[in-house]
Parts: C-alpha cells; sequence; structure tokens
C-alpha cells in the first residue's frame, strides 16, 4: 500500500511517539492514513493512538465494540484495520438532542465513506439493557466517556452491561481524564475528571480485574483546576479567546489508561 508524502510524515510522526516495534504495520499504516481527518490527525500527538491500541492488544481479527464512537476518531482506524479480518461495532447513545445530533453526524460520515466503513455494525447504547449479544466481544473500548456516565448516574448500569458483552478472557481498555489525588472525587465528576483509584474500585465493581495501567496518556502541564473544568483545555477551548494561549500551550488533558479482563 503506497503511501503519499504527506501520508508517509503523519507515519514518522506515529513512530516517534511511540517504538516501531510496539506498534503492527498494519495499524500504523491505518494511522497514517490521509484519508482520516485532518483534524484527528492533528490530535494523534495527544490522544497517540497506535501506543493505545497496542497497550489494548488489537490485532486485526478481533471483533472490537466502541463505546460512544462520538464523530469518529478512532472508527477512522479501527474500521479500516479490522476490515479484512476482524469487525467493528460502534455503541451509539441517542437520549439527549445532541448524542441525537451527534448520532446523525456519526451515520452520515459511515455513508459517505463506503470504502473503509461499509461493514461497520451499530448498536444502541442505553442504560439498563443489553449491549447486543452476551460474550461477543474481543475488545471493548471506552475512551473519556466514564465522567459522562458518573454526571448521569448510569455508570454501574453500563459498565455490567460491557461486563456481560466482553467474553471471557476478553479486554476493556478505557481511558479518561485523570483527577488530582489532592481531593476526594466528585460522585459527579462536574469537571471531567476522574481519579484512577476511584475508577478502578468502580469498574471492577462491575466485575472486570484490572491487568496493566499506562502513561501514555499523561500530561504533567495539566493543572486541572480550571473555570469550566476539563472543557476549557482543547479540542473545546470553551474560553473562546479568554487564556486561549495558555489552553494551547498546556494540550489535552492529563489521562490514565487502563487495562481491564474479564475473566
Amino acid at each position: 500500500m503506497s503511501l503519499s508524502r504527506r501520508a508517509a510524515m503523519a507515519f514518522a510522526l506515529v513512530l516517534a511517539a511511540c517504538p516501531a516495534a510496539a506498534i503492527p504495520p498494519g495499524l500504523a499504516a491505518c494511522i497514517a492514513s490521509a484519508r482520516r481527518s485532518p483534524a484527528y490527525r492533528r490530535r494523534d500527538r495527544y490522544r497517540h493512538p497506535g501506543a493505545l491500541l497496542s497497550f489494548f492488544g488489537l490485532k486485526p481479527d478481533m471483533s472490537v465494540l466502541e463505546i460512544e464512537p462520538g464523530g469518529g476518531y478512532w472508527t477512522e482506524i479501527l474500521a479500516p484495520y479490522l476490515k479484512a479480518h476482524g469487525h467493528y461495532t460502534a455503541a451509539m447513545p441517542s437520549a439527549t438532542p445532541v448524542e441525537q445530533a451527534e448520532q446523525a453526524y456519526f451515520l452520515k460520515k459511515l455513508g459517505a465513506d463506503p470504502r473503509d466503513f461499509s461493514l461497520v455494525s451499530t448498536i444502541a447504547l442505553t442504560p439498563g439493557q443489553p449491549l447486543g449479544t452476551k460474550n461477543s466481544f474481543d475488545l471493548i473500548l471506552s475512551c473519556r466517556n466514564l465522567h459522562d456516565w458518573m454526571a448521569d448516574g448510569t455508570a454501574s448500569q453500563l459498565l455490567a452491561a460491557i461486563f456481560a458483552a466482553l467474553k471471557p478472557g476478553g479486554v476493556f481498555g478505557i481511558e479518561d481524564h485523570r483527577a488530582s489525588n489532592a481531593a476526594p472525587q466528585d460522585p459527579k465528576a462536574r469537571s471531567g475528571y476522574v481519579r484512577q483509584d476511584y475508577a478502578t474500585a468502580l469498574i471492577e465493581q462491575a466485575g472486570f480485574k484490572l491487568v496493566a495501567s499506562a502513561e501514555i496518556g499523561a500530561n504533567p502541564r495539566d493543572t486541572k483546576n480550571y473555570p469550566d473544568g476539563v472543557w476549557d483545555l482543547p479540542p473545546d477551548l470553551r474560553q473562546g479567546a479568554v487564556n486561549r494561549a495558555k489552553y494551547l500551550a498546556i494540550g489535552e488533558s492529563d489521562r490514565w489508561t487502563l487495562k481491564f479482563t474479564k475473566a
């Protein structure tokens, strides 16, 4: 598969962020693909897709479920990578107008690119309801969702559904904005930040076993004390022009990355 000069440069940046040996070549090629959204590719320096997916043990023949794909950052990587030998499914929330609009955007995105997305499946993400068939996914991925579930009071229900949907021996890979250990955890996570120990205990209560953690998304510049919480940082930049240069210099949030399994 030939790469454009632009894609080749992106590939070099991916390799610089994570040792080449840690990222399967096929996955690295999908990350470097010029077919990805330029805005998403610019975020790779914060989200470290190759390192994160390799840490979770992604393989091309897996059945993978992503929880709340948003605009499709991970979809653009996972769908083409899994298309030939595995399968990618997106779990879509649709309760609020914002979620409904996001779902419409995501489905439009899938329809606009049948080459990469024609085999993508979608299922509903509804608290208290199962996520498809039990024991059906090798890997379930959740990126920066737990704080929202805590705010909605649905974390325990959704984690239980994820546990049921995962195959025995499968991996639940999750990341979120890391709160400081200097203060008790707000159960509603109103700042968007979640303590790593709190998240671990909450997820283990659903039956999962923690097998590893990683500092892939660590950002020591993130002081975690902003007027509108984590949303003042990129990519949201909720304060607009106020302190914009400061927030851009900090970059995206400090994140923990946790790998759980289902016994």
